[in-house]
């Protein structure tokens, strides 16, 4: 009889942390995944994102030895999923709902998509506790449409609809409609843009601190996968050349740990591809890595 894989028997959670450890009364984090894909406009899938960003995330070690810091200590508690709705509008604010009740709990929030589109409610949640708000927004595509396909609550608009609630720094953007540029241009400042074609250079970090420099005191950060390259992300419905690598991205996110009060963060948009599950580990180890740089400093 062959050996019984102990893989199996861990609790299937973040980081398939002992009950104990991440019951939702003790902990200070809470994952919240939201499979969600239904305004996907090139390749659907995202909706099984969050259990593959889960399942890979089990095979990751508890301690982070870059920030000396066990995620466990501060209990990150992981939710059942989100009950989905076929409408955008009515799905976003589901989160709402939702991360609206973490807050009001104390919870600091990491939401899972799923695709972009939920990212909007939670924002919304988040700014009612800070009204002083600012969105970082990651992502490889500029989000600005008013609306796609005949929906304002598309993929394709959810910046559009958080620039509309609070400032907007968005990073990594290398896919632009004309109509999107013509509107963060009359935007007067309040959406500000940092192209990849001006950041590829991993060697220039003043891109980072200018970026840095535009967000207020209290940020939430929104990250669509596809900003990373697709040589290490191919694992996205839109994917796009030219993207982030995963140091940049990590050094470019402890610049905003040491200058800023994260107050919560999504990462959406991951499409696990069979056969490949490299990209489902940099998911979660980005979630891993947001959890320690942001909501365990003690």
């Amino acid at each position: 009889m062959p050996a019984k894989n102990p893989h199996f028997y861990l609790p299937f959670n973040f980081g398939a942390i002992p009950h104990e450890l991440a019951e939702y009364g003790a902990s200070k984090v809470v994952i919240l995944p939201v499979p969600y894909d239904a305004t996907t406009t090139y390749q659907p899938g995202t909706r099984n994102g969050p259990r593959a960003l889960i399942e890979a995330s089990r095979c990751l070690e508890f301690y982070d030895e870059e920030t000396e810091r066990s995620f466990t200590g501060i209990g990150v508690c992981t939710l059942d999923e989100v009950e989905v709705v076929d409408d955008a509008g009515k799905m976003a604010n589901r989160v709402y709902e939702a991360v609206k009740v973490l807050l009001g709990d104390n919870k600091k929030v990491a939401v899972i998509g799923g695709e972009h589109s939920i990212s909007s409610g939670s924002v919304k949640a988040h700014m009612e506790r800070y009204p002083d708000l600012t969105v970082l927004h990651v992502d490889a595509h500029a989000d600005m449409r008013d609306e796609l396909a005949g929906n304002r609550f598309n993929h394709g608009c959810v910046a559009r609809r958080i620039s509309e609630m609070c400032p907007l720094v968005s990073v990594g953007v290398r896919s632009i409609a004309e109509e999107e540029m013509e509107h963060i241009r009359s935007s007067n400042g309040r959406i500000k843009t940092f192209f990849a074609k001006d950041i590829h250079d991993g060697s220039n970090s003043a891109w980072m601190d200018a970026a840095v420099k535009s967000l207020g005191k209290n940020v939430y950060i929104t990250i669509d996968l596809d900003a990373f390259d697709i040589s290490i992300m191919p694992s996205v419905g839109t994917p796009q050349p030219g993207g982030l690598q995963w140091y940049q991205m990590l050094e470019f996110m402890k610049k905003i740990a040491a200058g800023k009060n994260v107050v919560g963060f999504d990462v959406t948009e991951l499409m696990p591809i069979p056969g490949n599950r490299a990209p489902d580990v940099l998911a979660a180890k980005l979630v891993y890595k947001l959890i320690s740089y942001f909501f365990s400093k003690q």
